[in-house]
């Protein structure tokens, strides 16, 4: 078999990384020096509540590869599943070498009044980790090894591109979409990451947005990336397909719901009061949409199904994610609740059909992200944090970001699939997508 020129480029590239590292001198950072406290402020409880939430993140993306493999038809399960699992190597080797630095290194930006505006971190901050010191960040994680707080937002940018691949399954070329999410990790994640979550960030510091643990850093910028996907690779030739196996999907529900216990909970970096409280919110508002999402297809005439109580969950917890911390569990019920109806109607809305979104990506975790933080606006606790509690200038800083940041993810994004597309075609051919990706991508094949 002929192998082209992307494929010995790739392997180069992953050759170069691994030989690099051996050349990359490591420095100690002391402790109680520049941005490090000493070793005496780690909170072991913290340390081990950030070490197992970091492993449950990581469960998800497998997780995700079921849940995303079971709704698909059975001569594209095996690509589907793997578009999500390999996304576990790419991001994780790309964070090492520059991704953390683009995303929580030294803020590079602006000044207003004075004040300094991040955009993205300088990519020689941490570059192959080097100054990712064992000793906690003075502003990042205080009570854990920076390292760990290094690892666990690794998990982070793993599974956001591959909630994406759900958009265009069963007609994207697996080398293309390598390409794709490598860029769509520096030029969208990593800068959206620096603006929300480092201390200097433009949307944290200036607009002062909530997003406690990923509704708008992954869900929709995944969303919005997954609706420009499927404008650009179009309509599949046979958009009618039987879900191949409803229990991956159950299980692949249950992985997910099950992780993002360390997604939410996690994202308090203690293991403290905000923990539990996000613990309880998050199982709450996935509770709740699970059952609002069966009964309101019901009194719309469709039948009770498994695939709708799962969509459900994951998008109760979608919606709950940016204020999982800040509200009550009373809230998070109404949360999941109205949240489940508006992203039902969006995924049966006729206009949004038109496009070829394959598993409803973005009216699940698009629309899902887009109710977190316009709810989390709302109903935040603090004084000022929210509509409800005195911060109308906190709600229209939300709302304003909320535009920004849809506007920057969507047309960001379609401006990555082009530039993939004039690298490597995006679009496997019509035989092979009638063949399946299975075959034609992988030359593998169920075998039940």
């Amino acid at each position: 078999m002929k192998v082209g020129l992307k494929w010995k480029v790739s392997f180069i590239i992953i050759s170069l990384v691994a030989i690099g590292g051996l050349f990359w001198k490591p420095s100690v950072d002391f402790p109680n020096t520049g941005d490090f406290l000493g070793q005496e402020n780690i909170v072991g409880s913290d340390v081990a509540w950030i070490l197992a939430a970091a492993g449950l993140v990581l469960l998800m993306t497998p997780g995700l590869s079921f849940f995303y493999g079971g709704m698909v038809g059975k001569k594209n399960m095996i690509s589907t599943m793997l578009q999500s699992f390999i996304a576990l190597g790419v991001i994780s080797i790309l964070w090492i070498v520059v991704g953390f630095s683009l995303s929580f290194g030294d803020s590079i930006g602006f000044e207003i009044n004075g004040e300094h505006y991040g955009i993205i971190g300088n990519p020689f901050t941490y570059p192959f980790f080097n100054h990712v010191s064992v000793y906690p960040h003075k502003t990042m994680a205080s009570t854990i090894p920076f390292i760990l707080f290094a690892l666990f937002q690794m998990k982070f940018a793993v599974i956001t591109p591959a909630l994406i691949t759900g958009s265009f399954a069963e007609r994207v070329r697996f080398i293309s979409y390598l390409l794709f999410m490598v860029l769509f990790s520096l030029f969208i994640y990593t800068p959206l990451c620096h603006m929300v979550w480092h201390p200097e960030g433009l949307l944290n510091k200036f607009f002062g947005v909530k997003d406690f643990a990923g509704g708008t850093v992954v869900h929709m910028s995944a969303g919005f990336a997954a609706l420009a996907g499927a404008i650009v690779l179009g309509n599949r030739k046979n958009p009618h397909h039987e879900p191949s196996n409803i229990p991956y999907v159950i299980l692949g529900t249950g992985m997910l719901w099950f992780g993002w216990f360390g997604f939410n909970a996690g994202s308090a970096l203690s293991a403290n009061a905000t923990a539990a409280i996000a613990f309880g919110t998050t199982t709450i508002a996935s509770a709740s949409a699970m059952m609002t999402w069966i009964f309101f297809d019901r009194i719309n005439g469709r039948k009770v199904s498994a695939l709708g109580a799962c969509i459900g969950a994951v998008v109760g917890l979608v919606a709950i994610t940016p204020g999982c911390g800040f509200v009550t569990i009373q809230e998070s019920l109404f949360i999941g609740f109205i949240s489940a109806i508006v992203s039902n109607l969006m995924l049966n809305w006729k206009a949004l059909k038109k496009i070829d979104d394959t598993l409803d990506v973005f009216a699940c975790h698009g629309v899902g992200g887009i109710m977190g933080m316009i709810l989390t606006a709302i109903f935040a606790h603090g004084e000022n944090a929210s509509l409800l509690h005195g911060g109308i200038g906190v709600f229209t800083h939300h709302m304003i970001a909320l535009v920004l940041v849809s506007l920057f993810t969507f047309f960001g994004s379609l401006l990555l699939y082009k530039i993939t597309n004039r690298i490597i075609t995006l679009r496997v051919s019509e035989e092979s997508e009638n063949m399946g990706l299975d075959m034609s991508q992988h030359e593998e094949s169920l075998k039940w």
